[in-house]
């Protein structure tokens, strides 16, 4: 078996995973991630000096995360590389910014395991302080101990909803309410897939129990008016099923609709794309084994389909495993099968929590005309749809440059799902006619200032 230099981009479930396999056939793979420590987003890790204990952190998922964070800290053949930002692809160059300065990272085979982000629809209001995304909501609680309020409104439509309301609750937070935007009938029609799906399935009841415990109200089939304050969030007015409004007080908002991947890398590195109707967003092509269509590119977590930590880990297994079939080791048959029937085992699960849980596209096809559409822009909802009506652009990729919208520093990852349903909406066609917005390094800000201070070196 040859030896090439595998980099994994993404310390979370998935590449933690595949760096183990890889580590435990005798290679050496290179990690990097952007955070202080291994875990992703749902095992992330305390700062140091903080002594939670695990099933304060990870609750059901306690066990799993613990005995992944030892087993990755133990092996010392993996070369886990921290604080690493990976902001472009160049060939087989990794250009990245580690602790602060710019570095090259060359590789043979790069699996790209780079998970997911909150998918999120602009509503009135939604960029004054006291506002943040369900994910960011929780990053807040497991990785700094705080709350983003003392009285706060969880709304939406994502498995993250009742998940992080429960913990909120958990930790002495004030939940005024959790609103979800799917109505209650969907729920409903899910629940037999839903409970089908094993312990994964039964998880969310329990978190629903919990919520009722405490008599927190849930409401079903909302629709968000608008987050209501003048220098910060003081409440949330809504609609209900019935189209009746309500007010409620609160300091603090999160709010989400679903995950996204996060397939910027992938595409810098010219992987192919599709769109899932099921999951209704654009996914990066893999086969079984999460090779993707560029040779010695391979995929791997949230970042490839929206599946959870459990699968994203098993995802991780199989593409490290299809790695050591492509370097010559061809005793690895009988163990991708065995990842690929765990994969497929939870395929109906998969698709009732899309059904439970739909991206609202109506919802972002009326956002109102006065509300900041992208926030890194200043960009309304009106002035994005005035520029598709003076110039119909054919896709969002013409609409960004006739409006800027999806220019700033987040290239389009929170604006671009929302833009992409209103030119959708103009045109009249379906969503992924209006296509995805391209990917451009870097892919997240990097400071110029590095870069400066290289070249100083250099001279």
């Amino acid at each position: 078996m040859r030896s090439d230099r595998i980099v994994i981009v993404g310390a979370g479930p998935a590449g933690m995973r595949a760096a183990l396999v890889l580590a435990g056939a005798g290679l050496n793979p290179v990690v990097l991630d952007e955070a202080p420590a291994s875990g992703g987003q749902i095992y992330r890790r305390q700062p140091r000096g903080f002594t939670r204990a695990y099933d304060k952190l990870y609750g059901f998922e306690a066990g799993r995360a613990r005995a992944l964070h030892a087993a990755f800290d133990a092996d010392n053949r993996i070369d886990h590389r921290s604080g690493t930002l990976v902001w472009n692809i160049e060939g087989r160059r990794l250009q990245t910014l580690h602790d602060g300065r710019p570095e090259t990272v060359e590789f043979d085979r790069l699996l790209l395991a780079t998970g997911a982000m909150d998918r999120v629809i602009p509503f009135p209001g939604w960029t004054r302080p006291g506002v943040y995304t369900l994910g960011g909501a929780q990053v807040a609680l497991k990785h700094q101990a705080c709350a983003i309020g003392r009285r706060v409104v969880f709304f939406g439509a994502s498995p993250l909803l009742p998940l992080v309301a429960s913990q909120y609750a958990a930790a002495g937070a004030e939940v005024a309410a959790v609103l979800d935007t799917t109505p209650l009938r969907a729920k409903l029609a899910a629940m037999p897939g839903l409970l089908a799906g094993g312990k994964t399935g039964w998880k969310g009841l329990v978190y629903l129990a919990r919520l009722a415990a405490r008599r927190i109200p849930y409401r079903h089939g909302i629709t968000p008016v608008a987050a209501l304050g003048s220098e910060s969030v003081e409440g949330f007015a809504y609609t209900d099923a019935s189209g009746r409004r309500h007010e409620i007080e609160c300091d603090a908002i999160a709010f989400g609709y679903g995950l996204k991947s996060e397939w910027q890398l992938a595409d810098l590195a010219g992987c192919g794309f599709e769109f899932d109707a099921g999951n209704y967003q654009w996914q990066v092509v893999a086969d079984e084994a999460g090779r993707s269509t560029v040779p010695g590119v391979y995929l791997a977590g949230d970042g490839t389909r929206i599946g959870g930590a459990e699968l994203a880990e098993i995802a991780g297994e199989r593409a490290a495993r299809a790695i050591l079939t492509d370097l010559g080791d061809t005793g690895q048959g009988a163990a991708l099968a065995a990842c690929a029937r765990r994969i497929g085992g939870q395929a109906r699960l998969r698709r009732a929590i899309e059904r439970a849980f739909p991206f609202p596209a109506p919802l972002a096809r009326a956002i109102p005309d006065d509300c900041i559409l992208c926030r890194c822009e200043a960009v309304t909802a009106g002035e994005f749809r005035a520029s598709i009506d003076r110039l119909a652009p054919h896709d969002v990729n013409r609409a960004k440059a006739f409006s800027r919208v999806g220019m700033g520093r987040c290239q389009g990852r929170i604006c671009g799902p929302a833009a992409a349903e209103i030119l959708a909406a103009a045109r009249g066609v379906e969503v992924k006619e209006a296509g995805r917005l391209r990917s451009q390094p870097p892919v997240k800000p990097v400071p110029v200032a590095a870069f400066a201070d290289a070249a100083e070196d250099a001279a």
